[in-house]
C-alpha cells in the first residue's frame, strides 16, 4: 500500500481557466463586487431559467437572507429535515425563529413531505427543503397547496432535475452554495434565485448595508469580483462535471450491484447529478476503515442528525423534552429580533382555518426521526468527484469487494 497514491473523498475541480479568470480580475484591480458579480448573477439565472439570482459569500448567507426575504422573525417556525448540513439549524436561528425538525425519507434521504406536512402550524413561516446529495426532491407541491412559501436548498444539486425542471425553480425562492467540494465551486460563495422580483429585490437590499439613508441592520454578505470570475468559468464547466458524475456512478452501480449494499437509486423523474455517492450497510465504520487501508477517503454523507446535536426527544424516551429546550427540542436560545422594511419583506399567505389542534409537534411523536437516525448509522459516501479517474473508481470499487470477500471467508 505504501506506493499507491491516496483518494480523497472530496476535491474541487479547478485548472488553467479558473486561474486565469480569477488572475486577470486581479490584476484589473477590481476585486470587491463590480460588473463580474453582476455577469455571473444574469449567467446563473439563465441557466436556471429564472428571472434574477443575487450572489452572496456563501450558501449558509443565501439561507439567511432568503428566510429574512420571506419576513421570518422570532415567533415564526420554520421546518428542516433531520439529516442534513447544520448550516439550515444556524441561518433559522439567525433569524430568531425556531426550527422544527421533520423526518426524511429512507429512498434518498431527502425531505419526507407528508411528514412535515403534519408540522405545519399558523406559525410555520417556510420550509427548507433541500435536494440531498444531488437527488430531487418530490413533493414540494405539496406546501404550495397549503401556501406555506418554500425554500429549495440546492447546495448539492445545482443541475439535477425533477420532472424536467431544474432545481432551484420549483419553490419560492432557491439557494445555492459554492463551497470548495461542492459540485461547482468559486472557493467560497452562494446564490440566492427566484422569479418573485421582490423576494430577491429584498435579499439584495440586506446585502447592499452602507451608504443608506435609510438604516436597518443589514449583512455584509458580499461575493468579490475574482470569486464571480472563477464561478463564471465553473458554470461554463457544469454540464461536463455533472456528465462525469453520473458517468463514475454508473460505474459504481455496475461494480458493486452483487455485494450486500443499498446502492443510490432514483425514480424515473428523477435526473440526479450525483454530489455524493452513498451506500447503505449494516456496519458502515469498519468498512470505512478498510478503505482506510487502502488509502481511499470515505465518510459519513452527514455529520449528525439534528436530533443528536439538539438533544430533540425523538430519541428520548416518553417525549420528554430535555431540560433546556423547547417543545421542539431546540435550544431556546434567540438572536435579537431584525428590524425590516414593509416594502423590503413580503408576508405570504396562510391557511385562515388551520388550527394547532390539526397537527402534531414533531417531537410528540413517538420515533419521529427514527428513518433520519437509521441512515446516519447506516450510510456511507464514496468518492464522486469529475477528476477521479476510472482506474481510481475501480481501486475503490476493488477494496469494497475485498472487503466482502473477507467477510464471507471467515
Amino acid at each position: 500500500m505504501k506506493n499507491i497514491d491516496p483518494i480523497p473523498h472530496s476535491r474541487p475541480t479547478l485548472g488553467a481557466e479558473e486561474a486565469k479568470a480569477a488572475a486577470e480580475t486581479i490584476l484589473s484591480g477590481q476585486i470587491a463586487q463590480g460588473a463580474m458579480v453582476g455577469k455571473f448573477e444574469k449567467r446563473f439565472a439563465d441557466f436556471l431559467g429564472l428571472q434574477q439570482a443575487v450572489a452572496v459569500n456563501s450558501g449558509t448567507s443565501a439561507l439567511h437572507l432568503a428566510l429574512l426575504a420571506l419576513g421570518t422573525r422570532p415567533g415564526d417556525e420554520v421546518i428542516v429535515p433531520d439529516y442534513v448540513c447544520t448550516a439550515l439549524l444556524n441561518a433559522v436561528h439567525y433569524t430568531g425563529a425556531t426550527p422544527v425538525i421533520a423526518d426524511v425519507g429512507a429512498a434518498d434521504g431527502n425531505l419526507d413531505c407528508q411528514a412535515a406536512l403534519r408540522l405545519i402550524t399558523p406559525k410555520t413561516r417556510a420550509v427548507i427543503v433541500p435536494h440531498m446529495f444531488g437527488n430531487p426532491c418530490a413533493g414540494i407541491t405539496l406546501f404550495k397547496e397549503r401556501e406555506i412559501p418554500v425554500i429549495e436548498d440546492c447546495a448539492q444539486s445545482v443541475g439535477a432535475e425533477l420532472a424536467g425542471s431544474k432545481v432551484g425553480t420549483l419553490g419560492d425562492l432557491s439557494i445555492f452554495s459554492f463551497y470548495a467540494t461542492k459540485v461547482m465551486t468559486c472557493g467560497e460563495g452562494g446564490m440566492v434565485a427566484s422569479n418573485c422580483q421582490e423576494l430577491t429585490n429584498a435579499v439584495a437590499d440586506l446585502c447592499d448595508y452602507d451608504n443608506r439613508d435609510d438604516y436597518l441592520p443589514r449583512y455584509n454578505y458580499k461575493m468579490t469580483d475574482f470569486q464571480a470570475a472563477m464561478g463564471l468559468v465553473q458554470l461554463t464547466r457544469l454540464p461536463d462535471f455533472i456528465h462525469r458524475r453520473r458517468e463514475i456512478a454508473h460505474r459504481y452501480n455496475a461494480g458493486l450491484k452483487d455485494l450486500p449494499l443499498r446502492l443510490p437509486g432514483a425514480q424515473p423523474d428523477q435526473q440526479p447529478i450525483y454530489f455524493r455517492y452513498v451506500v447503505q450497510l449494516a456496519n458502515p465504520e469498519t468498512l470505512l476503515n478498510h478503505l482506510r487501508n487502502h488509502k481511499i477517503s470515505a465518510a459519513r454523507p452527514v455529520f449528525k442528525p439534528f436530533q443528536l446535536l439538539t438533544g430533540t426527544n425523538a430519541v428520548t424516551d416518553h417525549g420528554a423534552s430535555p431540560q433546556g429546550l423547547n417543545n421542539h427540542g431546540i435550544s431556546g436560545h434567540r438572536v435579537p429580533q431584525v428590524a425590516a422594511s414593509g416594502t423590503a419583506m413580503r408576508t405570504f399567505a396562510r391557511e385562515p382555518n388551520r388550527s394547532p389542534q390539526d397537527v402534531v409537534p414533531c417531537d410528540r411523536l413517538p420515533n419521529a426521526c427514527s428513518v433520519s437516525l437509521q441512515l446516519w448509522h447506516e450510510s456511507l459516501s464514496l468518492p464522486i468527484y469529475p477528476l477521479l479517474q476510472d482506474a481510481e473508481v475501480d481501486r475503490v470499487i476493488a477494496a469494497i469487494r475485498d472487503y466482502y470477500q473477507k467477510i464471507s471467508d471467515t
